[in-house]
């Protein structure tokens, strides 16, 4: 969530503050727009928020709603307020809302987005390919990313899926000759990342970094010709869309209706391909870059600092 706001912020170019909060108990347990003690019931371990207020102000998660409410109350609606993420509170009590379709939310103040926000941009992009250019594309025609995520509230990773997963690094190496870099998550397990490593850190072609030294995650999104991502992260798919490169996602076991959604959204508009039963399509080119932070940006600005 902090990507998120961050991103968005960046993306304006216009000089901001961070502050991390946190609602102590009970208070944390209200909707947004019921808390009474949105500003004097702040966790003293975290930042407090005292006027001057913002002329603009950006949130995103459900915890963060009280405040943004509070603040634009205190300022008398000088704050203007933008929240992302579906806020579980009434649309009308901030000034934009930017939630993603299979929140499915409307209102004159809302704007979909197909993916999260980000803070993937051209310029970083640009510098991680030059850093990670030598190390990552190696003496291959072409380099395949492979990004992990790991185990959540809704999916795992069995067996049959780590098997699966080593049978498509292989098969599509052996169709395209590509080198295939693997990048590993904070919760991708051990026992995932030492699976793969015993198949084949002998092969010439494969490379997975270890969790040391710098992660090259944003060279693999700049310079890999395609991105094979696990679909368990909204963010990840979503930076990973953001890149331009074609993706194809791997779900893994499990179910979440609205993770469910988001890929399925993605598929339909021809912006990732979802892995079936046949494998990697290894002949999905994707849309392009889609970026829904340069898109929310642009309508912040529009309405709210115009």
């Amino acid at each position: 969530m902090r990507s998120q706001a961050l991103g968005l912020a960046e993306r304006l170019g216009v000089p901001f503050e961070e502050k991390t909060i946190r609602l102590r108990q009970p208070w944390s347990w209200l909707p947004g727009h019921l808390c009474p003690a949105a500003l004097t019931g702040l966790d003293p371990s975290r930042d407090l928020l005292t006027p001057p207020w913002p002329d603009l102000l950006i949130s995103c998660g459900r915890r963060s709603t009280a405040a943004s409410i509070a603040i634009h109350s205190a300022s008398e609606g000088t704050t203007r307020t933008v929240h992302i993420q579906n806020p579980l509170t009434p649309v009308h009590h901030f000034d934009l809302v930017v939630s993603m379709r299979h929140d499915h939310l409307a209102g004159e103040n809302v704007v979909n987005v197909d993916t999260a926000l980000h803070r993937v941009t051209r310029e970083k992009l640009d510098e991680a390919a030059a850093q990670w250019g030598p190390r990552l594309r190696g003496s291959e025609n072409s380099l395949i990313g492979v990004v992990l995520g790991g185990p959540t509230r809704h999916y795992w990773m069995s067996e049959a899926f780590l098997a699966r997963l080593k049978a498509i690094i292989r098969g599509v190496h052996e169709v395209t000759g590509a080198r295939v870099v693997v990048t590993p998550s904070r919760r991708t397990e051990d026992r995932v990342k030492q699976a793969l490593a015993g198949e084949f850190q002998a092969e010439p072609w494969y490379w997975q970094w270890n969790g040391s030294g710098d992660n090259p995650y944003f060279g693999l999104l700049a310079l890999a010709d395609r991105l094979i991502v696990t679909a368990d992260s909204v963010s990840m798919v979503s930076e990973a869309v953001a890149s331009g490169h074609p993706v194809n996602l791997l779900p893994l076991n499990g179910r979440s209706r609205r993770h469910d959604e988001f890929a399925s959204n993605l598929d339909a508009r021809g912006l990732v391909s979802l892995t079936g039963p046949d494998g990697v399509d290894l002949e999905f080119q994707g849309a392009g870059a889609v970026d829904a932070t340069a898109y929310a940006a642009e309508v912040v600005r529009e309405r709210l600092l115009s």
